[in-house]
């Protein structure tokens, strides 16, 4: 296995390959891992039922997944990765701005995922957490730095593995002793419900900066509707299955967040314990390759935005490195408060994301119709400019109208306090750049597109 050439520049027709329908099986691997399970089961922690959590969960996951595959979409047509698409809404340094937010993303999953996996190696090896912090990332590091075709097929062999190995593990979930009428609906609260469905909807709206770097080798030809269904259903099944089984076994095992490696171990019984471990580090391994390389890719992206960085494998492998070091030292220094960090890590990361994916969204579908010279978003002098003040102003303003709704535990918004704790700042942010970025970018584009000199030439010449 050859390691990848290519970074963060177009892909040339002759170089496409693969099947769309492995875009199934790298999202279902992505999300059969145990920090999905913690994620769907702080659910739970809020204090709902089985029920309504379960509910939650669902409606979360297919709202927040129709934008993640949205993203998938463009992978193929573009031939280029997320972020450096998005130099076409921001300029090639605004773009900047989104993209550190996007590299502390990647860095805070890496460690998050990172320390799960490593709880796992540590029950089965006994081996001190934090050395086993420092083994699941130099694996990590290594088939990273052989990039995207490894990448797909380390996913694809990883979907059957998960598949085969969770179906028991959700069997012997519901034989569990249950009490009666747990899955009664029992008492709804409309704040712990909607926070659990914006957490849901988080964790997929989380991919969207990521999820065209796994599409965009794919031929341009392939069909939209294909990229979408294969993404949206592969993320969608793994992420309800994972969540509902964390919400279940949180909701029946005493303490089970305390540890939920050695919560699943325990659950399958001592004579697959150690498989039991073994799937565990690869769930984490399946997710944190992908944090890994989407966190080179970005900061690869912001380095040539300022210096025309040429990724060589020497630069590749630092880079990565690098991050991987710093991720690491995150998990060792963040595991013992790991919950509430984890909590607080994602719902922030909403605020941050979503109008970023709103204005993406428009841009492409809305505004320019999926039409853009793939040449000029390297080219600060290019018709994208250095910096679009219309999607910096968007952006920025957006994020601030989503401050009243926020609920997290270091500051509740005021209209989450009158609604009882619930938090909808992620639909706010969907909705502000309708109005902030749609209208004045379509104004300016009316005005300028017709007359730039490059402005219709063909995506992939």
């Amino acid at each position: 296995m050859n390691i990848e050439k290519r970074t963060i520049e177009f892909i040339p027709e002759e170089e496409r390959h693969g099947s769309v329908r492995n875009l199934f099986t790298i999202w279902f691997s992505a999300n059969m891992q145990i920090t999905t399970l913690v994620t769907g089961a702080l659910a739970i922690e809020f204090g709902l039922t089985l029920f309504w959590s379960i509910v939650a969960v669902v409606i979360g996951n297919l709202l927040g997944a129709i934008f993640m595959a949205s993203h998938s979409v463009q992978g193929p047509k573009l031939g280029i990765p997320q972020m450096i698409q998005s130099r076409a809404q921001f300029g090639v340094v605004g773009a900047v701005i989104p993209l550190i937010i996007v590299i502390l993303m990647y860095i805070g999953f890496f460690a998050s995922s990172g320390v799960l996996g490593a709880q796992a190696i540590s029950s089965a090896f006994s081996l001190p957490l934090n050395w086993s912090i420092v083994l699941i990332s130099i694996i990590t590091l290594v088939i990273t730095l052989f990039g995207y075709d490894l990448i797909h097929k380390m996913e694809k062999y990883f979907a059957i593995i998960f598949a085969i190995v969770f179906v028991f593990v959700t069997v012997e979930a519901f034989r569990l002793p249950m009490p009666a009428h747990i899955w009664v609906p029992g008492h709804f609260s409309a704040g712990p419900f909607l926070l659990t469905v914006s957490i849901a909807a988080t964790w997929q709206l989380t991919y969207a900066p990521y999820v065209a770097d796994y599409s965009r080798y794919l031929p341009s030809n392939t069909p939209s509707s294909k990229t979408f269904g294969y993404t949206y259903a592969g993320t969608v099944i793994g992420t309800v299955w994972m969540m509902s089984l964390g919400v279940i076994l949180t909701a029946l095992i005493p303490k089970f967040l305390s540890n939920s490696s050695a919560g699943l171990a325990k659950l399958v019984g001592p004579q697959f314990a150690v498989i039991m471990y073994v799937v565990i580090v690869l769930g984490v391994l399946a997710v944190n390759v992908l944090n890994l390389y989407g966190a080179f890719m970005s900061i690869t992206t912001t380095l040539e935005a300022f210096t025309k960085l040429k990724a060589t494998m020497k630069v590749r492998f630092w880079l990565v490195f690098v991050t991987a070091i710093i991720g690491t030292i995150l998990a060792i220094w963040g595991h013992g408060n790991f919950l509430s960090n984890f909590e607080n890590f994602i719902l922030l990361l909403s605020y941050f994301m979503v109008p970023w994916t709103a204005i993406n969204l428009i841009d492409y579908y809305l505004l320019r119709r999926g039409e853009y010279n793939v040449w000029d978003v390297f080219d600060v002098n290019g018709q994208y400019g250095k910096f679009n003040w219309v999607a910096i102003i968007a952006y920025l303003i957006s994020f601030i109208l989503e401050i009243p709704f926020v609920n997290t535990t270091m500051y509740v918004g005021p209209v989450s306090k009158a609604l009882d704790g619930t938090d909808i700042a992620w639909i706010m942010g969907l909705i502000a750049p309708l109005v902030l970025y749609y209208y004045p970018m379509r104004k300016k584009l009316n005005l300028s597109f017709g007359n730039h000199p490059m402005a219709n030439k063909p995506v992939n010449k």
